[in-house]
């Protein structure tokens, strides 16, 4: 698999490892990118020559043709590839190794595999399981191991019911804050090249279950680290595990507050429910 053309310094292609095959792709870790993420998050680019935790998720992008894009705005091919045709695709959550931080200003190396494909059967009918690995090297180490657990439902299933409870508990210190609307979630669409259709197209939602439109699991994630971060915490030397327990809908006030127990934290959307969950 080979993308279009690329500026100098920069390119992507398949290979085969041992049996198994990669998409790869260099280029150098540019500011502008981690300049676009600070202006959508409202807050200044951290200073110094390193890319803050978890920020490479808008680095190392695969750029698609748009004639390899299906009608929910995946592609139909590559990794991980959908395991049939009119699947709906979700992502589940991940784990994010962090050896050191990544240098602006300098190249470095994505390579991506498949690690696993898993069948299962839950409430909502056949559920496919597909964990994607992607390991970023610079000046000839790997710096970063990141795994990304997606899962495919049949076409004609129906999303799995919200669960019922009582009043939630008010967040825990410390919090951290989001005001999630269309413009953002487009924003965050664009910045890391992902066309799915239920982060922006009001029209379509509805086709994969949803009422409005999706808040991205990768954006939760992102601002589970930067509470940490912004905290204190240093994911250096540490894995950083993330997992989506219900879908976040529609524009709201996203809140992200200190996990119950341990050193974590917690994504919830305006009526409390707890959406994403991080833990370290």
């Amino acid at each position: 698999m080979t993308g279009p053309d690329l500026e100098p310094g920069s390119g992507s292609g398949a290979s085969q490892t041992e049996g198994r095959e990669q998409v790869v792709r260099q280029e150098v870790l540019a500011r502008e990118p981690a300049e676009a993420l600070a202006a959508m998050l409202d807050i200044e680019l951290p200073q110094g020559a390193h890319l803050p935790p978890l920020w490479h998720w808008i680095y190392l992008l695969e750029r698609r043709p748009q004639s390899d894009l299906g009608p929910d705005g995946h592609p139909v091919s590559g990794i991980p590839a959908p395991p049939g045709p009119g699947r709906r695709r979700m992502f589940a959550g991940g784990r994010v190794r962090t050896h050191r931080q990544l240098r602006l200003g300098r190249e470095a190396t994505k390579a991506t595999w498949t690690v696993s494909t898993k069948e299962k059967t839950g409430r909502t009918g056949p559920l496919t399981f597909v964990t994607v690995r992607s390991d970023i090297s610079q000046d000839g180490q790997v710096v970063i191991e990141d795994e990304q657990d997606i899962v495919y439902r049949a076409p004609d299933s129906t999303l799995a019911p919200a669960a019922q409870g009582g009043p939630s508990a008010p967040p825990r210190e410390p919090t951290l804050t989001l005001e999630v609307d269309s413009r953002l979630l487009f924003r965050f669409s664009a910045l890391t090249f992902n066309a799915h259709r239920i982060h922006y197209d009001h029209e379509y939602v509805r086709q994969e279950g949803y009422d409005d439109l999706v808040v991205h699991g990768p954006l939760q994630a992102l601002m589970m680290g930067e509470l940490l971060r912004r905290t204190g915490v240093d994911l250096v030397g540490r894995e950083y595990a993330y997992r989506l327990v219900a879908p976040m809908i529609g524009p709201q006030l996203m809140t992200v507050a200190a996990a119950e127990q341990g050193l974590g934290a917690e994504t919830r959307d305006a009526r409390g429910t707890v959406a994403a969950v991080c833990t370290l």
